[in-house]
């Protein structure tokens, strides 16, 4: 008499590749690297509503800080495969006078 594994737990062993790892850090850099651009973008635009760091540093040089950082987050959020910047937009309240340094209409 022979023993046979059962089929559906034979089925079931996955083996982890050098690809499939790679793939795994790749995905949590990515991840790791949009949750530091848009803390970035939050700074930023917490120091454009701040009176205090307008009336310090000007508001040209603050809105050019943070159109800059938007534009970064947005490439880094084009590089993760989210091509619409519309709820981000939404979301973080990102002024127009940004989004018009940055092209946007």
């Amino acid at each position: 008499m022979s023993l046979r594994l059962p089929q559906n737990l034979s089925s079931g062993i996955r083996f982890e590749t050098g690809a499939s790892v790679l793939d795994a850090e790749i995905a949590a850099e990515k991840a790791a690297s949009l949750g530091r651009a848009g803390a970035q973008v939050e700074r930023a635009l917490a120091r454009l509503n701040d009176p205090a760091a307008v009336e310090q540093e000007g508001r040209e040089a603050l809105l050019k800080a943070a159109a800059q950082e938007v534009w970064k987050f947005f490439i880094q959020r084009e590089a993760c495969g989210m091509r619409d910047q519309r709820p981000v937009i939404q979301a973080l309240n990102i002024p127009r006078a940004v989004l018009v340094r940055l092209g946007a209409r």
